[in-house]
């Protein structure tokens, strides 16, 4: 694609990113084909070819509108194009400059802007948004029944053992997941346990900077990725093997650290490290299946009510980590009967807070997304990203839950020799 950069942007890093971008795109249109936007609206503007085109033109001058704000707005960031891209296209990275140029240009109405503020500085907190947490609890009898269901109950987590293997991963904990699911950690810890490895959280280190990233504060976003890195840094120097990753949404983010920092001489190095060093917490287990499989025969067998299992796999698993089948293996090998899901490559309208600031597309997306995943009547739902677990719950109608937990949970009647819970 032929571009004319205008004179703002054209000499600067972004200009020459985006330029480099552009020019490998061939308008052949393939990636509107996975594009749940597209999909639902029909739309070429709702669609990743319509929104590289508005990019191009507020790249070579054209005056953003409202309307460019809303198509790029709508983009849930699912990365289902890029897959599909038959050329190659970095259309997330495209997007982010996009999107930073439109704010620029067409700053956002106070009651817009404050909503993002908000969004960006109370997820972000973790003790901000475990007080909020807290709060709803208190007052979710009286809430109605709709809002009820989007407060996860408080659970209890059992104490683990100190570190005490010689192999050692750092754990991201994440912003909302220890409040919201502090479950999901525990069972990391208690399932790489029986595996002989440690997970360790690095003090000081907090969110990934996804949110604020994605929420038109890419400053803010470096800042938290920085703080991460200076967390994590002694720790791998002093042996941790790497950075283990129990949300898929956060290790995707922390994969662009070397992107995101490579112009930033003091982090260039250390950023480009450490996303060389993130897994996804399901390659390593893979990586240990010989040891897993040995643990898991000691298992009862699951019962046939509890043995149906839809597995709705995040956009950040099987587009941003490009990982397929690791986990689907995993539960396989755990004893669960996998149900076919239709559409699996479509997002479920979760993308961060996307499920907050669209709720109308969001909402359709997780009715189309349970649809598939309840259409043979599975008795769990399982996942590997947070917030696709709590945008999916409150309707399934079944468990949602990580599946780790699930291997967490089969593990543990191996030691107690009792029928599993249904």
């Amino acid at each position: 694609m032929e571009t004319q950069l205008a004179d703002f942007i054209r000499d600067t890093a972004a200009g020459r990113e985006a330029h480099d971008i552009l020019r490998r795109c061939v308008h052949c249109g393939f990636c509107n084909a996975t594009c749940p936007t597209y999909q639902l609206f029909g739309d070429e503007l709702d669609g990743p070819r319509g929104r590289i085109y508005q990019i191009k033109q507020v790249l070579e001058g054209a005056e953003p509108t409202a309307k460019t704000r809303l198509h790029l707005d709508r983009c849930l960031n699912c990365r289902a194009c890029e897959t599909t891209c038959p050329s190659g296209v970095d259309y997330t990275h495209l997007l982010d400059i996009g999107r930073d140029v439109v704010e620029k240009r067409l700053p956002r109405r106070t009651g817009e802007a404050l909503v993002r503020g908000l969004l960006r500085n109370g997820l972000t907190r973790p003790a901000w948004f475990g007080a909020a947490l807290r709060l709803a609890r208190v007052v979710r009898p009286i809430l109605p029944q709709s809002l009820q269901a989007r407060i996860p109950p408080a659970v209890s987590t059992a104490d683990l053992p100190g570190p005490r293997h010689s192999r050692r991963w750092i754990l991201l904990a994440g912003c909302v997941q220890p409040a919201l699911y502090p479950n999901i950690n525990v069972a990391a810890k208690r399932v790489l346990d029986r595996l002989e490895i440690d997970l360790i959280e690095a003090p000081g280190a907090g969110c990934c900077g996804a949110i604020r990233h994605h929420l038109n504060d890419p400053a803010g976003g470096r800042d938290d990725a920085r703080r991460n890195i200076s967390a994590w840094w002694p720790l791998l120097n002093a042996g941790a093997e790497g950075l283990l990753m129990t949300a898929s949404g956060c290790g995707t983010h922390v994969l662009d650290y070397g992107q995101l920092l490579r112009d930033d001489a003091d982090y260039a190095d250390r950023a480009e490290q450490v996303t060389q060093a993130t897994r996804d917490i399901s390659t390593l287990i893979a990586g240990e299946a010989g040891r897993l499989t040995t643990l898991l025969s000691q298992c009862p067998p699951l019962p046939e009510s509890g043995r149906k299992l839809a597995f709705h796999s995040p956009c950040t698993l099987q587009h941003g980590f490009r990982i397929r089948g690791t986990v689907e293996a995993l539960l396989t090998e755990a004893g669960y009967e996998l149900t076919p899901v239709n559409d699996a490559h479509l997002c479920c309208g979760s993308a961060g807070t996307y499920s907050i600031l669209q709720p109308e597309i969001a909402g359709q997306l997780k009715r189309d997304k349970l649809k598939a995943l309840m259409a043979h009547e599975p008795a769990v739902i399982a996942s590997a990203n947070v917030g696709c677990i709590a945008h999916l719950q409150p309707d399934a109608g079944v468990p949602v839950m990580h599946w780790i937990e699930l291997i967490d949970q089969r593990l543990s009647l191996a030691d107690l020799n009792q029928e599993p819970p249904v």
